[in-house]
């Protein structure tokens, strides 16, 4: 089945997003999906303005927080007909020696929409229907949400809820996220979620006073405390609330070099090191302290196509709040949008819609 659809393209030298024509046609065991939403990620900011580079050739279509309904099938995924669903931004192939061993976030084949194959900034895109994430829409307006707002769930909650389980925080641990913006405000909720006390850390008042009605139990402005001062307050706060003052657990969210200084800088005994966001800058550690510590650093790309109906069931339970941090925003207007996000003129995750 072939659809004709507008496609907004990337290139290396013109504006963000340009519109052509193309035919969506599903191949074996392929989905054409009609988007509902697109989230904008910090990911894509960096391949358009920072110079990361896509693994696909340019031009190409960004956008990897996608949710839609499956309007055509190729042969072998016909169940997936009709079907609301979120799209995981990392989809493995399932069938490698690493898929085989349950490492299918390393898996050598997979494909990421907006990096690998054409993205979701779109009317429709095509995926491989293996690992799709089926959204309940009984439960999805029960819980008051639309379809594109859970476009998110593809990656800014996924992401850091893998960060979270991969970790291992249990209830009674004590979870520090620094940066409090698109993915680490969900890494708040979703340590909260786990049964963490979170501790909070961002330059930014306004993104600190919302993480701390969803989950934060305190909240700290790096922007007036230097990482020693960090520490000490945490390490008060664990005191005063009978939590460990060894084993935090670390979440590297912002992106950004001082947030990973920062980060490094609140090692303790035995803690636990998650780098979740990602930034070209480089930065100077003592890579010895995780050695005194007996700390661990750990790296987190995507999430496993498996754990997602997990990560999904957190909002629509309610035990993770997406409207208060999203925004829509129509398709039209991606260009618009996507220089407002680069110059933090949009404080929530914009989700791009198509008319």
């Amino acid at each position: 089945m072939s659809i004709e659809a507008h496609r907004w393209l990337m290139t290396a030298v013109d504006t963000p997003l340009q519109r052509a024509m193309f035919d969506a046609a599903p191949g074996p065991g392929e989905v054409v999906v009609a988007v509902a939403g697109c989230g904008v990620c910090h990911t894509d900011l960096g391949y358009f303005y920072d110079g990361v580079r896509t693994n696909h050739a340019l031009p190409l279509a960004l956008g990897h927080e996608v949710s839609g309904r499956v309007v055509a099938c190729g042969a072998g995924a016909e169940a997936w007909a009709g079907k609301a669903v979120v799209v995981p931004a990392v989809l493995p192939c399932g069938a490698c020696d690493l898929c085989k061993r349950g490492l299918g976030t390393i898996c050598r084949q997979q494909k990421m929409p907006g990096n690998d194959i054409q993205g979701g900034f779109a009317s429709h895109i095509v995926v491989p229907g293996r690992g799709l994430c089926e959204v309940d829409e009984a439960r999805l307006a029960s819980a008051g949400l639309a379809l594109a707002e859970v476009s998110i769930v593809a990656d800014a909650l996924t992401t850091p809820y893998q960060a979270v389980r991969r970790a291992g925080v249990t209830p009674g641990s004590l979870a520090i996220v620094v940066g409090a913006g698109g993915v680490g405000g969900y890494c708040v909720q979703v340590a909260r979620a786990f049964g963490a006390s979170v501790v909070a850390i961002d330059v930014d008042d306004a993104k600190l006073a919302a993480v701390g009605q969803h989950g934060a139990a305190l909240t700290l402005n790096s922007s007036t405390l230097d990482t020693k001062a960090i520490k000490a307050a945490v390490a008060d706060f664990a005191k005063k609330n009978g939590l460990r003052s060894t084993e935090w657990f670390i979440f590297e969210c912002s992106g950004s070099a001082p947030g990973q200084l920062t980060a490094y800088g609140l090692l303790v005994h035995g803690a636990t090191l998650s780098v979740v966001g990602f930034t070209m800058e480089k930065v100077e550690i003592r890579l010895s302290n995780l050695m005194a510590f007996d700390a661990r650093a750990i790296g987190n790309w995507g999430c496993p196509p498996e754990a997602y109906p997990a990560a999904l069931d957190l909002v629509l339970d309610g035990r993770v709040q997406i409207r208060p941090f999203v925004e829509r925003h129509p398709l039209d207007d991606i260009n618009r949008v996507f220089a407002a996000v680069h110059r933090h003129e949009i404080k929530k995750r914009a989700v791009m819609v198509p008319a």
